[in-house]
C-alpha cells in the first residue's frame, strides 16, 4: 500500500465520483471498496462513498499497487523552460497561456503534454492523465512549478503543500495605490453561486490568507509581491481585488478593460493598449522554496519577470 494525498478543487461531487475521475487507474468498484474499508479520509475523518466534498478538503488514500495502464496522453514537442531536474523532482517555468493539464475543451496541448514527450519518468498518482502534476497554475499565471517524477516525491510534495511548507512568491500588477506598504489579507474564499468557474470572499468559503508587500506605486497602480499561505483556487487573484485591487488585465475579477471608464481619452487608449499587448492577467510565480524530498535539503528558485509584464511596468512607469 502507498498513501496520496491531494486536494479538493471541485466541491459538490461525491467522494466515489471524484476519486474516479482523479484516480483514473482504477475501477469506480475498487476505489468503493477502499472507502467502504477506511482507506480514504477527508480532512482526517472517514467518510462515506456518497460524501459531498467541499473546496479545499485534503483526501488522503491508502492505494494497492498502481496498476500499468498504457499513458493516453499524446506526446508534444512543446518547448519548456526546466530550471532544475534531478532524479525526482523538476522545476519547470510555466509561460502564460499553457494549461497544466487537459480537460473541457483543452484535450492537448497542455504542460502535461510537453511532460510526456520530454521526461520518460513522471509519477502515476493521478493517473495517466496527470502524470508528474503535484499542483497548477492558472492558464495565464506565468512562472515557477515543480513536477514530481516518481510517486514517493509526488506524496512528499503533497505533504508539504498540505503542512504550508512549500514557500511561493507571486508579483503581481494591480489596479489602484494600496493604502498599507504591507499585511495580511484574512479572508475566506468560497465559489460564486452564480457562476461556478470564479470565486468569491464569503462566509461560508474555507479559511485564505495571503501576505502582501508592494514594491511600488505609480499613480492609480502598483506592483505587488504575494505570499499566498493557503492554496486556495484563484486566491491571490481574489483576494487582490476584494481589496479594491484587481491584477491589471484579469478580466474575470474586475481588473480587465472595464477598469479604464473614467480615465481620459488619451489615458485610456494608452490602458487600453497595454492590456491588448498583454493579453492576460499580470501575475507571475516568481519564487519557489521547497525541502527535497529525499534529501530534505532546502531548494529555492527563481524565475525573472517575464517580457509581457516588464513591458507594462514600462508603460506605467512612462504615464505616471
Amino acid at each position: 500500500m502507498s498513501k496520496i494525498l491531494f486536494q479538493v478543487e471541485e466541491p459538490g461531487i461525491r467522494l466515489d465520483l471524484y476519486l474516479s475521475k482523479y484516480l483514473t487507474a482504477y475501477s469506480r468498484t475498487q476505489l468503493q471498496k477502499l472507502i467502504k474499508t477506511n482507506r480514504v479520509t477527508v480532512d482526517d475523518v472517514v467518510k462515506r462513498p456518497s460524501y459531498r466534498l467541499e473546496e479545499g478538503e485534503w483526501i488522503q488514500v491508502e492505494l494497492p499497487e498502481i496498476p500499468q495502464t498504457p499513458i493516453r496522453i499524446e506526446p508534444q514537442d512543446i518547448p519548456l523552460q526546466v530550471i532544475y531536474e534531478d532524479e525526482d523532482i523538476i522545476i519547470v517555468d510555466k509561460p502564460a497561456g499553457l494549461v497544466v493539464h487537459p480537460g473541457t475543451g483543452n484535450p492537448d496541448g497542455t504542460l502535461v503534454n510537453a511532460l510526456v514527450y520530454h521526461f520518460r519518468s513522471l509519477s502515476s498518482v493521478y493517473g495517466p492523465l496527470r502524470p508528474g502534476i503535484v499542483h497548477r497554475l492558472d492558464r495565464d499565471t506565468s512562472g515557477l512549478m515543480v513536477v514530481a517524477k516518481n510517486n514517493a516525491a509526488h506524496v512528499n510534495l503533497s505533504d508539504q503543500f498540505r503542512n504550508r511548507t512549500i514557500g511561493k512568491s507571486y508579483i503581481g500588477i494591480t489596479w489602484g495605490t494600496w493604502k498599507e506598504d504591507s499585511g495580511l489579507i484574512d479572508e475566506p474564499i468560497a465559489r460564486k453561486r452564480s457562476d461556478p468557474t470564479a470565486f468569491t470572499v464569503a462566509e461560508r468559503g474555507r479559511p485564505a490568507q495571503t501576505e502582501f508587500t508592494v514594491k511600488q506605486k505609480w499613480r492609480n497602480f502598483s506592483e505587488v509581491i504575494f505570499n499566498p499561505k493557503t492554496g486556495r483556487t484563484h486566491q491571490i487573484r481574489v483576494h487582490a481585488a476584494f481589496l479594491g485591487h484587481p491584477i491589471f488585465g484579469d478580466e474575470k475579477y474586475g481588473g480587465g478593460k472595464a477598469r479604464i471608464k473614467g480615465f481620459i481619452p488619451e489615458v485610456s487608449k494608452r490602458l487600453q493598449k497595454l492590456i491588448n499587448s498583454l493579453g492576460r492577467h499580470a501575475l507571475h510565480a516568481a519564487e519557489l522554496s521547497l525541502s527535497h524530498p529525499v534529501s530534505g535539503e532546502r531548494l529555492f528558485f527563481h524565475s525573472d519577470l517575464p517580457d509581457d509584464m516588464r513591458s507594462v511596468i514600462e508603460g506605467l512607469s512612462s504615464y505616471d
